[in-house]
């Protein structure tokens, strides 16, 4: 997508090309077809609330997108690093950020080998992210996919590149294959839970702006994690118009092997033909646009005694807000009697 941004040095202009950006954003572009990727690669980026289980889904899909055949590359775009965590068996790969830095002090240039590392099949790194208080998440992601393209990532043979991205946040970094169409579609993981609904709901929203201001990245569908059969994802998959991938179900067995690093996305496990049939549908599913919604919309995918749903706004008083310093003030009103 491209942007005709003009010399913005006079006033008129400036306001003008303001104006044109509203009614860009404004304009109604339901008669857009989402289309299958018609490239090579397939861009898949997969949103989620933190601690949903969006990177227990991730590891065990490429995985088992790998031994299907398929070249897939994993990068981890959560600054948490817990992907790839899980891939290599609880074992922390060298950053992209990181290992970056260590080689700049050293006069010396990034090499694949030292953030790319394999296993099952799989190619997996992670972008990383800045220490505590010492720089943004997001910009780090921006830094991170700067030095991809450095190292050739546009040239790259793979079937699938999988973005691992916090959908907390669908700002600066967080946003880049949504925002600059880096992506040809996304694929959310959320739980029958208000809060990983709501994220859910906010990368739909993200979706439909880019796609009112030309862009082209949809949704591909939703996989409903920790699933214990209560049906607000599943609902709220109906409401906004969207797929549901894969269902994977609350189970104690699946919780153990992911605490414990295990790899279940592999047709030696139990959980096999689960994540096989992921694979397929992720392969598969066109990216579509989706219909996000509002606050309201989506309280009511649940019991309004479990939510507040039925919560009535009460304005607050002038009175409410002096509390013990309220105190009557005379009139300033000229009030005339009657003749």
């Amino acid at each position: 997508m491209t942007l005709d941004i003009p010399n913005l040095t006079d006033g008129a202009e400036i306001k003008d090309f303001d104006q044109r950006l509203r009614d860009e954003a404004n304009e109604d572009l339901a008669d857009i077809i989402a289309e299958e990727p018609t490239s090579k690669t397939q861009i898949i980026a997969i949103y989620g609330k933190g601690g949903i289980g969006k990177s227990f889904t991730l590891a065990n899909l490429s995985h088992m997108m790998a031994e299907q055949g398929k070249r897939v590359l994993l990068i981890g775009c959560d600054p948490k690093s817990d992907t790839t965590s899980l891939l290599f068996g609880g074992k922390a790969c060298p950053t992209i950020i990181e290992t970056s830095s260590k080689k700049k002090l050293a006069g010396e240039e990034v090499k694949i080998g030292d953030v790319c590392f394999k296993r099952g099949g799989v190619f997996a790194m992670e972008l990383g992210g800045p220490e505590v208080g010492r720089g943004c998440g997001g910009r780090g992601i921006i830094h991170g996919f700067e030095l991809l393209e450095k190292l050739g990532f546009h040239d790259w043979d793979f079937d699938y590149v999988l973005l691992d991205f916090l959908g907390d946040v669908v700002c600066g970094g967080f946003g880049l294959p949504i925002a600059r169409d880096m992506a040809q579609k996304v694929i959310l993981v959320a739980s029958n839970d208000l809060q990983s609904l709501y994220v859910a709901n906010n990368v739909c929203s993200a979706v439909e702006y880019f796609r009112k201001l030309g862009g082209n990245v949809g949704v591909a569908g939703l996989v409903i994690n920790k699933d214990d059969g209560t049906g607000e994802a599943a609902a709220f998959a109906d409401a906004v118009d969207i797929p549901i991938l894969a269902s994977i179900p609350q189970d104690d067995d699946l919780r153990k092997k992911s605490a414990n690093y295990q790899i279940v996305g592999t047709g030696a496990s139990q959980w096999g033909d689960l994540f096989a049939a992921l694979g397929d549908n992720v392969a598969e599913a066109p990216p579509v646009r989706p219909a996000p919604l509002d606050q309201d919309g989506l309280l009511g995918l649940f019991d309004a005694s479990e939510t507040g749903g039925d919560v009535v706004l009460e304005p607050a008083t002038d009175q409410d807000m002096r509390g013990k310093n309220a105190a009557p003030k005379e009139s300033l009103e000229v009030v005339y009697e009657d003749v």
